[in-house]
């Protein structure tokens, strides 16, 4: 390896294989390929803004599709890439297949429709409903005390302030609401950072490695809790025969209603979110989660005391919680969850999400995430554009035999608890072919 990421000095500027590339994944010598050349991102994969494991995952990998898709700015990210350029691609290993060809021409539509065009009205409008039920849920405190009522309806209202203002973060954490990099980092700063109390490059970090692999194994972060459940059909058998004593997931079912929504933000994400922070030694991540601390204490205590205020914020932590597991894992879980096998952007984005159908309510429950699968496809999409795209994407399904399913919210929610049933199953009778004589 040449010094700096610099790459072999014998290969530089030569012309390379795809066999060539795909021996390039380890740790310490990481090559990717992005629109015919290869580049060594061994040692900027440690400075990339959207973190180092989301592009490390396609180590060895066509890296194209998501390149074009992540950046709102092709132009001024293309400058990094000069530096660390090895070599073009062989001229034969360059053919894009047919699927991908269409796609970039379903992307140039959607720009000469004007659809990654944000409506600055709409944005207004949802931060404005964000920040008038934060002073609702004050509010109703202030005016008519702390009785059950009273609290319960300034909980609904608190946990759903942060799970509108997590929506909205994810929109700006995604370059979507302004699509200037400046700006929707300002304003992600804002909504996860003032509003909700969580380090934004800790959501960087997880978020960008579920997009750029959903659903692979040992890649995205959402199905790598092997811990505690198994997803799918090949996961359970994995975890089968490498482990004697685990969790009984043929339970996972029943067990997935107490730690599963219930303890998702009030544990896991908490005590990850702090570790990312102090590991990293991030201050700015630390002084949101102080501040936040801070101003919900500053409000909250007069109410209901120290230890108290400390309850309160755990008990709308896990409204938030079941809320977002629900409508997040309803997109997922059911889905294909497989090994890395270097698929195709679009039958990688769809084999791994479902859509909700569209309705005022869906649209406003989800935060526009019903449309999931035109979420994966184009993330820097303003969502409120996305039912305008949907079409489109449906006929490119149609032309390749990619399957594009659509369900009833319930239904969905419904088929959470199927999917953990069978994948316990699976499990359960793969540990007693391997372990039990």
């Amino acid at each position: 390896m040449g010094e700096g990421g610099q790459g072999p000095v014998t290969l530089r500027g030569q012309t390379l294989t795809r066999e060539e590339v795909q021996h390039h994944t380890s740790k310490d010598d990481k090559w990717v390929v992005i629109d015919g050349h290869v580049y060594d991102i061994t040692q900027w994969s440690q400075r990339h803004p959207g973190g180092s494991r989301v592009i490390s995952h396609y180590a060895g990998q066509d890296a194209t599709e998501a390149f074009k898709t992540f950046h709102v700015d092709l132009d001024y990210v293309k400058k990094f890439l000069k530096p660390i350029k090895v070599g073009p691609l062989r001229d034969s290993d360059q053919q894009s297949k047919q699927i991908d060809r269409d796609f970039d021409a379903l992307r140039e539509t959607a720009k000469k429709m004007g659809l990654f065009k944000p409506s600055y009205t709409f944005y207004v409008l949802m931060t404005a409903h964000v920040l008038i039920l934060e002073v609702l849920a004050y509010v109703t405190l202030w005016c008519f005390g702390t009785g059950w009522i009273p609290y319960i309806v300034s909980l609904g209202l608190y946990a759903t302030v942060q799970i509108q203002a997590g929506y909205m973060s994810h929109d700006s954490g995604h370059l979507s609401i302004t699509r200037t990099t400046k700006w929707d980092h300002l304003l992600h700063h804002f909504y996860m950072g003032v509003l909700k109390g969580v380090p934004p490059k800790w959501w960087n970090h997880m978020h960008f490695q579920h997009h750029a692999k959903p659903n692979v194994m040992h890649k995205d972060p959402d199905v790598r809790v092997e811990q505690v459940f198994v997803f799918g059909d090949k996961m359970p058998i994995e975890v089968a025969k490498k482990k004697r004593s685990s969790m009984p997931f043929n339970y996972q079912h029943r067990y997935f209603f107490l730690i599963g929504p219930p303890l998702l933000f009030p544990v896991y994400f908490f005590v990850t979110t702090i570790r990312h922070v102090i590991t990293r030694r991030l201050r700015l991540g630390s002084f949101w989660i102080v501040t936040f601390f801070v101003r919900f204490f500053y409000m909250y205590m007069p109410f209901f005391g120290f230890w108290g205020t400390v309850a309160h914020y755990f008990a709308f932590r896990c409204v938030e919680s079941h809320w977002f597991t629900w409508v997040t894992q309803s997109n997922h879980i059911p889905m294909k969850i497989e090994k890395d096998e270097a698929k195709e952007w679009v039958p990688l984005q769809i084999h791994a999400t479902c859509n909700i159908e569209k309705s005022a309510f869906n649209d406003w429950f989800t935060g526009h995430l019903n449309f999931q699968i035109e979420h994966h496809l184009f993330p820097t999409m303003p969502r409120h554009n996305y039912y305008k795209i949907q079409p489109l994407v449906k006929s490119l399904c149609e032309k390749h035999d990619v399957k594009y399913e659509v369900k009833p919210l319930l239904t969905a929610f419904r088929d959470i608890v199927k999917s953990l049933k069978h994948s316990g199953e699976l499990w359960q009778d793969a540990y007693r072919a391997y372990h039990v004589e």
